[in-house]
């Protein structure tokens, strides 16, 4: 649009009695608020922004204490809609100061002429939605109130200072000072007693500079974060030649990456690793000085892995001794109560260091909390502090705090969105919530946000936001609202989200837990940016999924529904499947499908350790059968889990569910014996059922020279093993043996209709397909064969079998005949216990370490297998279950 129309749609106050009318209101002037700005002029919009500083900037206008640097490499932390401006400026540091990221937001604003549609010292006291005249009525505290169509909140994630909650502050009678809000014109703490309360990010950056100006510093820390070396300078070489050497593409990747910056999905995971090969990768990241680098790029499981986590912790606590002079200082410096990167890691310049100065004390408030502030100091348990000067680094209500200190919100039927939020923040993509039409936030809780590199986040939600803006109002639209269905569908896909991380074991700003009284949250979108943008570019290919639509002169539309009903993982999986375009398993032949399953397995990660693995020959049905054999490393005998690999009867081995047989070994503490029975077509029906039966027989018999347990076994088995070990349950107790604890079916063939709900809804797009199972039946048995129990066993008689754990999942052909045979054995009075794994599909929960949120899943079968054999169902301490199978159990 020429810029001549441009400022014709300018946001002057018009002759409308006292209220500015505009098409959209921004409240905050800082990276989100400016680009707003720039984007909402460019699609023809007339615009304001509100802006209670003095000038552009954000919370980098108020932040400006000592040593305030941007954590994320500031040739990242840039614009990139417009490659002019990107050429224009050259950031001199590797990570900015403060006053230069002031600057180039000033540059920003010079450039494209934004300050005149913004009002400084300006705050809104109140927001109200006039139904009638679908529009914002914005109360301000200086000049002309505003009326808006779209309103738009800009304010930052860390905006709002966290107000002390120490007795006494009133009656200090020495300066008091907040990183968030520090003077403008400095502050000289040269020869004075000061104190630092908090060691989070601002206290990192400033108390080294701090310690070099005070007479005495003593920093008082309730909670030790973990801190890295920035090693700021130049921007590094190789960085900064792969960014010059095509900044579109460089620029693309990061808006398709985790975080945000243009790294690789790292693919090894920790127990691949040597100690060797581990500490290699730590030193180098170590070196590196850069956040994002050390939080993604050592292993692939550092940020969901209870194990390959900590390994970190205790690489960094090492690095922490080096340097700390005194043990006990550097053990309260050291954080043992949260994992690595549960908790914003911090960058820092010498910080560890200070403490070796004979000018700095540490005061561990876990020792020794705080009794109360003083008219002189600061009183602990065990101390007097005199003080001249106390300064609060204990940082901000995050997320929420600066959308609720604004103003009152009210919305549609005069609903509050406090009280909306009294239990917690509820939106839509992070971007609006139900009831509050034409509310938007940027990078708002339920938005990739603070876990991400912010630049990037904030461009992706403005862009999203002016398009749709845009797309509404040429089809004649005039408000957009969040459907109550779609928002808790996305507060449940956060919460699967959580599931993938260990921030959920961390109490931390991005729950709010820092904030008293405020309902905890994991607030941040957990599963990285590129995942989130397509999720909203999906809504819009589903013509704007889970909104609502209206106008005056057009039909309302409704497209109401839950974008993400996957688990978030799962998600990704089949998205990386689709990418690759595979042809159609049955399309292959027998031999070509097993061909390629023996390659798709090659790239999957190995399974755990366990204690021991053997393989041998059994005596099938006719002939040897080979077996692989998984022991735990705890002392035996165990008792021993037959298991049956899947595979449509017609694909698979002894070692082609390897990971999942080794999972189930070490959460288990049993044996697990995997047979490789014969295959169709060269073993039509009933070979496959007749080897699971005679294998499980022969196991039994040799149970005590297979090191196992005598007595009785249990038996398992996935998709088409999960039909071998019910047939097989069913065989024994009409032959007279083996005695069977207990059966474990996975995702079990139990019928050979086609015609329940789950073989139309699931199809096609879950890998297992409707026409997959159709060739994997035509080549196992013919139709005359097929009601036969031996290959339907829910067509068999199922009274007086061994209890029954069966696991189903909700994107599968499979699942409703697996929930029916579980029905028909409770209607038979076998005790069973079900599993109906929402948002999997048919091989989610055997794809160990690639799918996380299956991990709850396979305790659970552990936990049943362990009952069945009449031992505690929980693993006892020194079993080899991994703790993040206890934490994700229990969540």
């Amino acid at each position: 649009m020429p810029d001549a129309a441009v400022a014709a749609r300018s946001s002057e106050p018009t002759n409308s009695g006292t209220t500015q009318q505009v098409d959209v209101a921004v409240v905050g002037a800082g990276f989100a608020g400016l680009y707003l700005l720039h984007r909402l002029r460019k699609a023809g919009f007339s615009a304001v922004v509100i802006e209670e500083a003095g000038d552009v900037g954000g919370t980098w206008y108020w932040n400006r204490y000592p040593g305030a640097r941007c954590d994320i490499q500031t040739i990242d932390y840039s614009y990139t809609f417009d490659p002019e401006l990107d050429r224009e400026w050259t950031w001199s540091e590797k990570y900015a100061t403060q006053p230069e990221i002031l600057r180039y937001f000033g540059f920003v604003a010079d450039r494209y002429d934004l300050r005149r549609d913004i009002r400084f010292g300006t705050r809104v006291k109140a927001a109200n939605w006039d139904d009638a005249g679908e529009r914002w009525q914005l109360t301000t505290d200086n000049g002309t109130n505003v009326s808006c169509r779209y309103y738009i909140m800009a304010t930052g994630c860390l905006s709002t200072p966290k107000p002390p909650e120490i007795d006494g502050v009133k009656d200090f009678k020495g300066e008091i000072y907040f990183t968030g809000r520090w003077p403008h014109d400095g502050v000289n703490l040269a020869g004075k007693r000061v104190a630092v309360i908090g060691t989070g990010s601002s206290g990192i950056q400033s108390i080294p500079l701090i310690a070099e100006q005070a007479a005495h510093l003593t920093v008082f820390q309730r909670t030790a974060s973990f801190a890295l070396p920035a090693h700021n300078g130049p921007a590094p070489d190789d960085r900064k030649t792969y960014f010059e050497a095509d900044r579109a593409a460089y620029r693309e990747q990061a808006r398709w990456s985790l975080a945000g910056v243009p790294y690789p999905q790292e693919m090894a995971v920790s127990w691949q690793l040597s100690d060797a090969e581990r500490r290699e990768r730590f030193e180098k990241a170590w070196a590196a000085g850069d956040l994002v680098h050390i939080l993604t790029q050592l292993w692939a499981d550092q940020a969901a892995d209870f194990d390959g986590n900590a390994l970190i912790g205790k690489l960094i606590h090492e690095k922490i001794r080096a340097v700390v002079k005194d043990p006990e200082t550097a053990a309260a410096l050291s954080p043992n109560d949260h994992p690595f990167g549960s908790k914003r890691p911090c960058l820092d310049t010498n910080y560890y260091a200070t403490y070796n100065r004979p000018n700095v004390t540490l005061v561990n408030l876990r020792q020794e909390p705080i009794k109360a502030i003083t008219g002189s100091g600061i009183v602990t348990d065990k101390r007097s502090v005199d003080l001249d000067v106390i300064v609060f680094a204990t940082g901000f209500d995050a997320m929420t705090g600066a959308i609720m200190a604004v103003h009152p919100i009210t919305g549609r039927a005069g609903k509050s969105l406090s009280n909306v939020w009294a239990q917690g923040p509820q939106t839509y993509l992070g971007l609006t919530v139900a009831g509050f039409p034409n509310l938007f936030m940027i990078t708002g809780p339920g938005s990739p946000s603070v876990l991400s590199n912010m630049a990037v986040s904030i461009e992706q939600h403005v862009d999203w936001v002016v398009d749709r803006l845009a797309a509404l109002r040429d089809a004649g639209f005039t408000t957009m609202e969040a459907t109550e269905t779609a928002q808790a569908g996305w507060a449940q896909h956060m919460a699967d989200c959580s599931m993938l991380t260990l921030h959920r074991l961390a109490n931390t700003w991005y729950t709010g837990a820092n904030v008293p009284g405020k309902v905890q949250a994991l607030m941040p979108y957990t599963s990285g940016v590129g995942p989130y943008r397509g999720i909203c570019n999906e809504v819009v290919s589903r013509g704007m999924l889970g909104f609502r639509l209206t106008g005056p002169n057009v039909a309302e539309q409704c497209n109401d529904g839950e974008v993400v009903r996957l688990q978030p993982d799962v998600r990704i999986v089949l998205g990386m499947l689709a990418e690759m375009n595979l042809p159609a398993i049955e399309s292959m032949g027998a031999q070509g499908a097993r061909d390629f399953l023996t390659e798709f397995n090659k790239g999957r990660p190995a399974g755990r350790p366990v204690g021991e693995v053997g393989s041998g020959a059994l005596q099938g049905a006719d002939g040897p059968l080979p077996y692989r054999l998984y022991r735990p490393a705890t002392p035996g005998p165990h008792p021993i889990v037959v298991y049956l690999h899947g595979g449509g009867w017609v694909l698979g081995d002894e070692q082609s569910d390897d990971p999942f047989c080794r999972d189930i070994c070490r959460r288990s503490g049993m044996i697990v014996v995997s047979v490789g029975y014969r295959h169709a077509p060269e073993h039509r029906f009933p070979a496959a059922a007749e080897d699971g039966y005679a294998a499980t027989r022969w196991i039994a018999e040799h149970a005590a020279d297979l090191g196992g347990k005598p007595g009785p076994v249990l038996v398992a088995g996935w998709s088409a093993g999960g039909n071998i070990a019910a047939v097989t349950c069913q065989l024994a107790r009409d032959r007279g043996g083996p005695q069977i604890a207990g059966q474990l079916l996975i995702c079990p063939v139990t019928d050979c209709r086609f015609d329940r709900l789950s073989y139309t809804d699931n199809a096609t797009g879950y890998f297992v397909t409707r026409s997959l199972m159709f060739w994997f039946w035509d080549i196992y048995c013919s139709p005359a064969d097929r009601t036969d129990p031996r290959v339907s066993p829910l067509r068999g008689n199922l009274a007086n079998l061994p209890p029954a754990f069966v696991a189903t999942c909700e994107f599968d052909p499979l699942r409703d005949e697996g929930i029916a045979y579980a029905e028909a054995l409770a209607a038979a009075d076998v005790p069973v216990e079900q599993l109906q794994a929402r948002g999997h599909f048919h091989s989610s929960l055997m794809m160990v370490d690639v799918v996380v949120t299956g991990v709850s899943g396979r305790a659970k079968m552990a936990e049943a297998l362990r009952g069945f054999a009449g031992l505690p169902r929980k693993l006892e301490e020194g079993g080899e279950a991994s703790p993040i199978a206890v934490n994700a159990a229990a969540g």
